[in-house]
């Protein structure tokens, strides 16, 4: 069996949404050390400089974008940028999302929170997959790779806008799969709670003693646990597989309750 070409994404493009910090910014840095010339794009431009910076004094390519993925101008911005910075797209991870995980009582939260919730998590995924398929199909090679959550398959309080929308996307990447098949995979990843900023703002020593009751591998993830899973996808290697959402937990459940 030759292996050598199995994790060979050398000269792809790889947009990655949400890349400055966190699992996209682990993102972008295993994609760029495996050959790939990266976008990193975020709302916040001074971060993913920064992110694109680190990532070409290690010796790898990379360029930094704007953008707010709930502004199709945004979208379609970053698209024509990245054709003309680097002349073709061939990968795409929609990691960019958010929500009010545990302040999304009916009681607590609007109608235009909801629905902002979804603009974020769902819509944007679907419209941004839409603007790079015919560049995928033009290069011969596509790969979209969309972050879901645990909270797509758990049950929990005050979660109902995130968790669902999420949930949303899971199902969204099993069907745009055979849209765009067979040239284009389509898969997400559902990572279980991982070291991130935004877990940061709630995670106590009780909480984090709670989540890996249920965790066989006794510890939460880091951004590097769920960029393996990136790089799986995102490479020839999972060249049969689509339409599917892969868990990346440590075997278990962490939930704040």
């Amino acid at each position: 069996m030759d292996t050598s070409s199995l994790f060979d994404i050398k000269d792809k493009t790889a947009i990655i949404t949400g890349g400055a910090a966190g699992i996209g910014k682990a993102s972008c840095q295993i994609l760029a050390a495996f050959g790939a010339q990266v976008v990193v794009s975020d709302y916040d431009l001074e971060a993913a400089e920064e992110t694109a910076a680190e990532i070409r004094k290690s010796g790898g390519k990379a360029t930094a974008f704007r953008c707010d993925v709930t502004k199709d101008e945004d979208l379609v911005a970053l698209v024509d940028n990245t054709i003309s910075h680097f002349g073709g797209i061939h990968i795409l991870v929609n990691n960019a999302g958010g929500g009010g995980g545990g302040k999304e009582s009916p009681d607590q939260i609007e109608v235009a929170q909801f629905k902002k919730v979804f603009e974020l998590n769902v819509f944007s995924i679907w419209r941004l997959c839409q603007l790079v398929a015919p560049h995928m199909r033009a290069a011969g090679y596509g790969s979209i790779v969309n972050i879901s959550s645990m909270a797509s398959i758990n049950s929990s309080p005050a979660i109902s806008a995130y968790a669902s929308s999420k949930a949303a996307v899971n199902h969204l990447t099993r069907n745009i799969a055979f849209d765009y098949g067979p040239e284009i995979r389509v898969n997400a990843i559902g990572p279980g709670a991982v070291r991130t900023h935004a877990l940061s703002t709630v995670l106590t020593p009780e909480i984090e003693k709670t989540m890996l009751k249920h965790t066989p591998l006794a510890r939460l993830g880091e951004p590097q646990d769920i960029a393996g899973a990136v790089l799986y996808f995102a490479a020839p290697i999972s060249s049969w597989t689509s339409g599917q959402v892969l868990f990346v937990n440590g075997g278990g459940v962490q939930t704040l309750n």
